[in-house]
C-alpha cells in the first residue's frame, strides 16, 4: 500500500478514536472506495460505518455493511451482519420517534455538535428513598451523564495495515467486548437513573486492618533499623582506632514511633515534593479536569459538600500509563493524582468513577496509612534506582559486584516494607469499588475503566519494553497493578475477558493465591460490580458463568506441601516431646539437656518444610517432552482454565521478544517478560552461577522460552531455558534450586533437633 494511503488510514482511525467523525470520514473515504488496498480497505470500511452512525448518515453506514457482508473475512462477515441488524432497526425506530437510541454498543443518535444532557442533582446516601428504584435497559440513554463521545481503548499499536490482522473478534457486539483492527468496543451496559442504597458495610475489619498495617510497618522498621544499628557497632568493634558508639546501643522503639506519627501529619506536603521532583507532578486545575470529565468535577463538588469536605487538590503526573493514586492524612489535606495517560483513555463515566473511588479511599481513612507507606518506600526505591544506575556506570567487575549486592540488598528492603501492606492495599479496593458505585450509581462505567486501565499499563509496558520505576514504585496505592495488568491488558485479541477472568470468579482455592499479591483477583472485583449491577436491575458490562470449577482436593494439598509440612512439623515436634517425656519419667533416657529450651521445634519446622518440598518437586518442574510441549496458539487455552493451579505445571515452548529492565537494577530478574503473540506473561528466571551469557544479554531480542506455564493470581512461566536464534542458551535451574533449598533446610533443622 502507499504510504500516503498508510499514512491517511492512521489519521483517519486516530480520528475516529477522538471524536472528530468528519475528518475521519474524509481520510477514510478514498482508501475504503479504492479495490487495490486489500485490508487497508476493509479497515477504512469499519471506521466509516462507526463515523457515519456517529453523525447520523445511517442510511450509508447501512450501504456499507451490507458491502461488508460480501467480505471473504468471515469474521467481518459477522460483525458487519450484526452492525446491519442493529442499523437497521436504528433505521426504523429513528422513524417512529428521534429520541429513542437502538442498543448498538458502538453507536448513539448523538452528533459532535450536541450538547450535552445535565445530569440532575443525585440525592446524598442519606437523602434517597430507600424503596425508589427504576430499571434502566440497555438501549436507554441515561440522563445522568452527557452522551459520550467514542474513545476506544487501543489495546496495542495498531499493526500496519498491510498486514493487520483480522483475527480477535469475540462473540457479539451486543453482549461482549470485540475487539477489531486493534480497537476495543465494549457493550456500554448502561447505569441507574435511581438506585437504592446499598447496605452499609462492616468498616471493623478495614479499620483494624489499617491498625495492623501501620503496626507491622513500625515493626519491620524497628527491626531493620536494630539489624543496621548492630551491623555498624559489630564493625566499628572489629576496625583499628575506632570505638563502637553508645547511642547506637539505645533502643530506637519511642523515636521511631514518633518519627512516624509526625510523617503521617506531613505526609501530604513531603509528597508533594518527592513526586514532583522525582515523576514531574503539577497541579491540575479543575477546569482542566472539566474538558476531560465534566461528571468527575461534579461527582467531586457534591460528595465533598455532603460530607463538608473542601475538594482535595488535584494533581497530574505526565505519564502515559493510566494510573490515580490519593495520598494525605486528613481529608482537608487530601491529594487526587491522576496521570495524562488516564484522562486520555477512559471516557467521561469512567474517569468520574475512578474519582469516585478515590473519594472512598478518603471517607474509609485508609489512605493516611498508605501514604504514610509511600513516604518510607518511595525514597529507598529512589536510592536503588540510583544505586542501580551508578552500577550500571562502572566498568570495572571488581567494584560492579559490590554495587549489584548493594541494589539487590536495597530492592529486598523496599519490598519487604512494601509487604507490610499488601493485605491492605487488596481489601480497601473493595471497600472503595462500592463506594464509587452507590456515588455514581454506575459499576458497568468503573468495570470499563478497570479494565482499560489495565490494557493501558500494558500498552505502556510494551511500549517501554520494560516496567517503568514508576509504575513499580506507586504500584501499591493504584487501581490496578502493573502484574495483573500484563496478560489481561493483551489477551483481547485472543480471549474475551469473561473466559480469561473466569479463574478469578470460579477457581475454589483463588483467594490462597492472593497473599503475596498488592491487589484483589480483578474478576472477584468485577463480579462483585455485576452483583451491584443486577441488585439495580441493570445489565452487566460483563457475564460470568455461575457454576464454581472443580478442582482436586489432592493438587491443592500438594501445590502448598511445603507450607502444610510447617504445621505437620510442629505435631512432630509435639510427639517428639511427649515421648522424652515419658522417657524421662520412665527413667529410660534423658535427653533433657538437648529439649529444654524448645528449640528443636525449630529443627522439627524446618524439616517438615523440607520434606514438603521434596514431596512437591517431581510434579512442580516435571520432564519437558518435545511431544507434549504446548506452543503459543495454546495460550489462550492455558490463561481461561479456571480449574488450573500453579502445580498443574503444563510444559511451554514460546516464541517472542524478551522485555525488561537492563543493567544492575534488575540482576535478580524481576523484571522479565515476555511478548508473545497471544500476550504479555511474566517470566521467573534464577541464575546460574558463572554462566557465562546473562539474562539481560538476551532483552530486547527476539528468543525462545522453554518452561512450566502456572495459572495463580498472575500467570508466569518458570524458565528452564532461554534460547536466541542464534543458538545461545541460557538455563534456569529452578529443580536445582529447589533440591538445594530442602536438603539446606533438611540439614539444618537436623542439627537443630539434635544439638539444642
Amino acid at each position: 500500500m502507499p504510504s500516503h494511503a498508510k499514512s491517511s488510514l492512521e489519521a483517519g482511525l486516530v480520528a475516529l478514536k477522538q471524536g472528530n467523525y468528519q475528518t475521519a470520514i474524509a481520510h477514510l473515504e478514498p482508501i475504503a472506495s479504492s479495490q487495490s488496498n486489500g485490508t487497508a480497505s476493509l479497515q477504512a470500511q469499519v471506521g466509516l460505518v462507526m463515523a457515519y452512525a456517529r453523525t447520523g448518515e445511517v442510511s450509508k453506514a447501512i450501504a456499507i455493511s451490507q458491502n461488508l457482508i460480501e467480505s471473504n473475512n468471515p469474521q467481518v462477515q459477522e460483525w458487519a451482519t450484526r452492525a446491519l441488524e442493529h442499523l437497521t432497526k436504528r433505521k426504523k425506530r429513528d422513524q417512529e420517534s428521534k429520541n429513542v437510541e437502538t442498543g448498538f454498543v458502538a453507536f448513539d443518535n448523538s452528533t459532535p455538535d450536541s450538547p450535552p444532557v445535565p445530569p440532575p442533582e443525585t440525592p446524598t446516601l442519606e437523602e434517597k428513598p430507600k424503596d425508589q428504584v427504576t430499571e434502566t435497559k440497555s438501549d436507554d440513554t441515561p440522563s445522568m451523564v452527557p452522551l459520550a463521545r467514542l474513545k476506544a481503548t487501543v489495546a496495542t499499536p495498531l499493526p500496519p495495515p498491510t498486514t493487520a490482522p483480522l483475527n480477535g473478534f469475540m462473540g457479539s457486539v451486543t453482549r461482549t467486548q470485540a475487539k477489531l483492527f486493534g480497537v476495543i468496543y465494549w457493550r456500554q451496559a448502561q447505569r441507574a437513573r435511581a438506585w437504592q442504597p446499598l447496605r452499609k458495610p462492616k468498616l471493623i475489619p478495614l479499620r483494624l486492618l489499617s491498625a495492623g498495617t501501620f503496626i507491622a510497618l513500625f515493626w519491620v522498621m524497628r527491626e531493620i533499623l536494630k539489624l543496621a544499628l548492630g551491623f555498624i557497632n559489630q564493625t566499628l568493634v572489629k576496625l583499628p582506632y575506632l570505638e563502637p558508639l553508645q547511642l547506637l546501643y539505645r533502643d530506637p522503639t519511642r523515636l521511631l514511633l514518633i518519627v512516624l506519627v509526625i510523617l503521617i501529619g506531613v505526609s501530604p506536603w513531603l509528597l508533594d515534593l518527592l513526586l514532583a521532583k522525582l515523576y514531574g507532578q503539577r497541579e491540575f486545575p479543575k477546569d482542566v479536569l472539566n474538558t476531560h470529565s465534566r461528571e468527575a468535577v461534579r461527582v467531586l463538588q457534591r460528595c465533598c459538600q455532603q460530607r463538608h469536605w473542601p475538594i482535595p487538590k488535584l494533581r497530574i503526573l505526565p505519564m502515559a500509563a493510566p494510573i490515580i493514586l490519593t495520598y494525605g492524612s486528613l481529608p482537608r489535606n487530601a491529594r487526587i493524582v491522576v496521570s495524562q495517560g488516564l484522562l486520555e483513555q477512559l471516557a467521561d463515566d469512567e474517569i468520574a468513577t475512578i474519582y469516585a473511588t478515590q473519594l472512598g479511599h478518603i471517607a474509609h481513612w485508609d489512605f493516611a496509612v498508605m501514604s504514610l507507606l509511600l513516604l518510607v518506600t518511595l525514597p529507598i526505591h529512589q536510592l536503588y534506582q540510583q544505586v542501580s544506575q551508578w552500577g550500571d556506570k562502572i566498568s570495572a567487575k571488581i567494584w560492579r559486584w559490590p554495587v549489584t549486592i548493594l541494589a539487590s540488598l536495597i530492592y529486598g528492603v523496599w519490598s519487604l516494607l512494601t509487604g507490610t501492606g499488601l493485605w491492605l492495599s487488596r481489601l480497601r479496593l473493595y471497600y472503595s469499588d462500592r463506594v464509587a458505585s452507590e456515588i455514581t450509581g454506575n459499576p458497568n462505567a468503573l468495570i470499563r475503566a478497570l479494565l482499560k486501565i489495565a490494557i493501558g499499563i500494558a500498552a505502556d509496558i510494551q511500549k517501554q519494553e520494560q516496567t517503568s520505576w514508576q509504575l513499580e514504585s506507586l504500584n501499591l496505592l493504584t487501581p490496578v497493578s502493573y502484574q495483573q495488568s500484563l496478560a489481561l491488558g493483551t489477551i483481547a485479541s485472543n480471549l474475551s475477558f469473561e473466559a480469561f477472568l473466569k479463574w478469578d470468579t470460579a477457581n475454589p482455592y483463588r483467594r490462597w493465591f492472593t497473599i503475596n499479591s498488592s491487589h484483589p483477583l480483578m474478576g472477584d472485583r468485577i463480579e462483585r460490580l455485576c452483583q451491584i449491577a443486577r441488585h439495580w436491575h441493570l445489565d452487566t458490562e460483563l457475564h460470568f458463568a455461575s457454576e464454581p470449577s472443580k478442582v482436586k482436593r489432592q493438587s491443592f494439598l500438594l501445590q502448598i506441601a511445603p507450607w502444610l509440612g510447617i504445621p505437620l512439623g510442629v505435631l512432630f515436634a509435639a510427639l517428639v516431646w511427649l515421648t522424652w517425656q515419658l522417657a524421662f519419667t520412665l527413667k529410660f533416657l534423658n535427653l533433657k539437656w538437648i529439649y529444654e529450651d524448645w528449640s528443636f521445634i525449630t529443627g522439627c519446622l524446618l524439616i517438615g518444610f523440607s520434606i514438603g518440598t521434596v514431596m512437591r518437586i517431581n510434579s512442580f518442574f516435571p520432564d519437558i517432552k518435545p511431544d507434549t510441549v504446548q506452543t503459543d496458539d495454546y495460550l489462550p487455552n492455558l490463561l481461561s482454565d479456571p480449574s488450573a493451579l500453579p502445580i498443574d505445571s503444563v510444559s511451554v515452548r514460546l516464541v517472542g521478544k524478551l522485555l525488561g529492565r537492563q543493567g544492575t537494577s534488575n540482576s535478580l530478574a524481576q523484571d522479565l517478560i515476555l511478548q508473545s503473540s497471544a500476550g504479555l506473561v511474566k517470566l521467573h528466571h534464577i541464575s546460574w552461577l558463572g554462566q557465562s551469557v546473562n539474562h539481560q544479554d538476551l532483552i530486547g531480542r527476539q528468543i525462545i522460552v522453554t518452561g512450566w506455564f502456572r495459572r495463580g493470581a498472575t500467570p508466569w512461566i518458570d524458565i528452564q531455558t532461554l534460547e536466541t536464534q542464534s543458538g545461545k542458551t541460557i538455563h534456569s535451574p529452578h529443580p536445582i534450586w529447589s533440591t538445594f533449598l530442602a536438603v539446606a533446610a533438611q540439614a539444618w533443622g537436623a542439627y537443630v533437633f539434635l544439638t539444642g
